[in-house]
């Protein structure tokens, strides 16, 4: 099994981890109830709607 040599700085482990978020941007989901955009397996924020019931208030 490989083992590293040496340990990796601190900048090095920073300058790889920052890239992971540009990577692609956030996946979005059509609201079956209201049919507007939203994050996949979250409360609707327009609707209030999640998995066909209603979890919040509506506004």
């Amino acid at each position: 099994m490989g083992v590293p040599k040496r340990r990796q700085s601190h900048s090095r482990k920073n300058k790889r981890r920052s890239q992971w978020r540009r990577i692609a941007g956030p996946t979005l989901a059509e609201c079956p109830q209201c049919h507007e955009m939203r994050l996949p397996h979250t409360i609707c924020p327009s609707c209030g709607y999640y998995k066909g019931r209603a979890v919040a208030a509506s506004e």
